[in-house]
This record gives C-alpha cells, structure tokens and sequence, in this order.
C-alpha cells in the first residue's frame, strides 16, 4: 500500500524527475548494461479520474478522514463546465469525473489516485517514475538478455494497462514512447524488436523527449542542444523583427 511520502517522493520537479531517471541509466551503463525506459502516455488522464475511486483510496490508503476528507469530497463535488462561442454559452453541466488541471491539488490528487502502480511495477523487477499524468518505466540487463528485459517490460506494461482499465484511465498506445539506451560504441547492438502496448506494435525510438528533454540511446545530450538552438535562433528571430 503506497504511502503519502512515498507518493510525494515520486513526484518532485520535472528537473529531478529527469535527473533521477537518467542517474539510474548511467549507472547501469557504466556497469556495461543495457537500459530500457518506456514513456507511457495516457489519454485525457486527469479528465477521467474517478471522484468516489478517488475518495475511497485516500479514506482507505492514505488515512484521510473526517473533516480533511469532507474537504476533498467538497472540492470535487458539484463542478460544472460550459462551452463559449462568441457571446453564446451552453447550458452548464455538472463534472462527474476528473480532477482540476489548473489547480495546485489537481496533480497530487492524480499521483495520489494512481500511486498504486509503483508497487505493481516494482512487482516485475522494474523502476518507475510517476510525474503528473507522466508515467515512466525502466530496467537494465546485460547485452545478451535484452529479450528477456523486453519481455519484462511488455508484461509490466500489460498489467499497467489492465489496471488502467479498472480505474478509468486508458493507455494510448499511439503517443507511447520506447527508448533502448547503451553507451555509445554499443549503440548498434540495441534491439529494434517492437514492444507490444496495448495490442499495438510500437517500435523503439531513436529520440525521445522525457519531461522536455531529447535523450537519444545513446545519451550524448546531441539532440537536446540541437533543439535547444534551434529554439534559441527561432526567437531571435522574432525578436530582430521586433
């Protein structure tokens, strides 16, 4: 059963989100390792949690009850949205599910509701990293257990599917990222089998963009500082036109 501190500790700023992450990778590189990490990608993550779900796992999992709970449940409760266009509105109706992503307790609220995976991945001998709606899984292996990692990871990742399922969330299989990691005289012998998600194929990338950084497997940083100028020289521009 996660804890209030442990899911506090999973959710720290995007900096040492990403620090963390990429610690552990090249660490295991060092060692001569290959690392996996897999870039789950939810669809309408905080618009589909559960109010009761929600209420129920912080009374039974995180001990709040009483008046802190009656706070929550007054928090959540009788939310209504409404469409504008132009001066015409529609009718306003009530938010049944979700939690406020422009508030300072929506992301809690959302780590809180689905700490549970960090112990379902721990369970399949895997690291994780939750942050917000991000989810993040990775392992090592020596070079010539790759196969048996990626067969690790696909069955973590179906029980993360499942267990997605039964609390209202949905993975999206389409927007979910693979990347193998080695150094980089090895860069060649990462596999480019495809995982399964979801029913789907999903190829490893090459490239892929963690919490606003571009790691490439073999974690030169390269296409990071590429992008980075690229952004740089962008608003120059903007800014000589000015």
């Amino acid at each position: 059963m996660p804890s209030l501190q442990s899911a506090y500790r999973a959710n720290h700023s995007t900096e040492t989100a990403v620090l963390r992450v990429l610690a552990d990778i090249l660490l295991a590189l060092d060692r001569g390792d290959f690392a996996a990490l897999v870039l789950l990608d939810l669809s309408a993550a905080f618009d589909t949690v559960d109010h009761a779900t929600l209420l129920r796992r912080l009374e039974l999992s995180y001990g709040i009850r009483g008046t802190a709970l009656s706070w929550f449940k007054s928090y959540l409760s009788e939310r209504t949205q409404f469409i504008r266009s132009g001066s015409t509105t529609s009718r306003p109706t009530v938010v049944r599910f979700g939690v406020p992503q422009v508030s300072v307790l929506g992301p809690i609220l959302f780590l809180l509701y689905t700490a549970d995976l960090l112990g379902l991945v721990a369970r399949h001998g895997l690291r994780s990293h939750l942050y917000a709606d991000d989810t993040q899984v990775y392992g090592f292996c020596a070079p010539r257990s790759t196969a048996a990692l990626q067969n690790q990871l696909t069955a973590c990742v179906e029980g993360i599917g499942k267990w997605m399922s039964a609390n209202r969330l949905q993975l999206n299989a389409s927007k979910t990222e693979i990347l193998w990691c080695s150094s980089q005289r090895r860069v060649s012998q990462l596999s480019r089998q495809p995982f399964v998600v979801c029913e789907s194929s999903v190829a490893p990338s090459t490239v892929v963009r963690d919490l606003g950084v571009w790691l490439d497997n073999g974690l030169t940083l390269a296409s990071h500082i590429t992008k980075t100028i690229a952004g740089c020289f962008a608003k120059l521009r903007q800014l000589r036109s000015i």
